[in-house]
């Protein structure tokens, strides 16, 4: 599968340039796998599944600590592909950076999709001074998947989030929480314009449904869709559900090639 800046990209469907362009952002200590095969598989749509660096298969082991550092770092692949604009759909972090990108280069934003989300993304010191050691790396690790699926989730799907996440190097989800830990964008949220799909797991304990209901009532063009048997991986939890959601509202993304809005 293709890389380009320095980060590995999954896209299943290749050369299709009127379809819309949708790029997918993790969460913490994610990568392209953080998205089940229904949502990067979505037909009629051009779906980038992207790794950030440090992440998944990417060539740049570093990540950054900051949501700015990595919307520059998307920029720049997004100019390296000749994408003037795409939809950003993020989950957790990656819903943060879909935000900033919103807010801070609206014009390279069609939409964005939120989920798992909030205008603040605190992270428990508890939880952060775990995650800044290598000895204490594991129990971070454990805590952050205790309590980011519901009591439906199958041991199994846990598991391997669980494993999946321990591959990440220690000192890039450390980086990845520290950047959750310092977004804010309470006083800049009125300025997302563009459409925007809020979606939160009933059982989600990480980012409730006060912050989902907080981010559709503050955001003008939002809607909210709240996804039930889920907690924080929702889409893992529900893929199929969360998949016929997403692909119903993108279906509404006014899309014209080679036209910048």
């Amino acid at each position: 599968m293709p890389a380009s800046a320095g980060m590995y990209y999954f896209q299943a469907h290749k050369s299709l340039t009127a379809m819309l362009p949708v790029v997918l952002l993790h969460g913490a200590g994610g990568s392209h796998l953080s998205w089940p095969a229904e949502v990067r598989r979505l037909a009629d749509q051009r779906i980038y599944a992207l790794d950030l660096p440090g992440h998944g298969k990417s060539q740049a082991r570093e990540g950054q600590q900051s949501i700015g550092g990595y919307a520059r770092l998307v920029l720049e692949w997004l100019d390296s592909l000749k994408l003037p604009q795409a939809v950003f759909i993020g989950h957790s972090m990656g819903s943060a950076l879909a935000l900033a990108l919103a807010i801070h280069h609206p014009e390279r934003v069609l939409a964005i999709g939120l989920i798992g989300s909030g205008v603040r993304l605190r992270v428990h010191p508890e939880l952060l001074a775990a995650a800044s050691s290598p000895t204490s790396y594991l129990r971070a690790v454990e805590m952050l998947v205790s309590r980011s699926f519901s009591r439906h989730a199958s041991s199994r799907l846990v598991e391997l989030a669980g494993q999946r996440m321990a591959e990440t190097r220690q000192s890039v989800l450390y980086g990845d929480l520290l950047a959750c830990n310092t977004f804010d964008v309470s006083q800049q949220i009125t300025r997302v314009r563009q459409p925007t799909l809020v979606m939160c797991g009933i059982d989600d304990q990480m980012t409730p449904i006060r912050y989902a209901q907080y981010l559709a009532d503050a955001i003008p063009a939002a809607r909210l869709q709240l996804v039930p048997t889920a907690g924080h991986m929702l889409m893992l939890e529900q893929p199929q559900a969360t998949a016929a959601t997403l692909d119903a509202w993108l279906k509404t993304i006014p899309y014209h090639p080679g036209e910048v809005v």
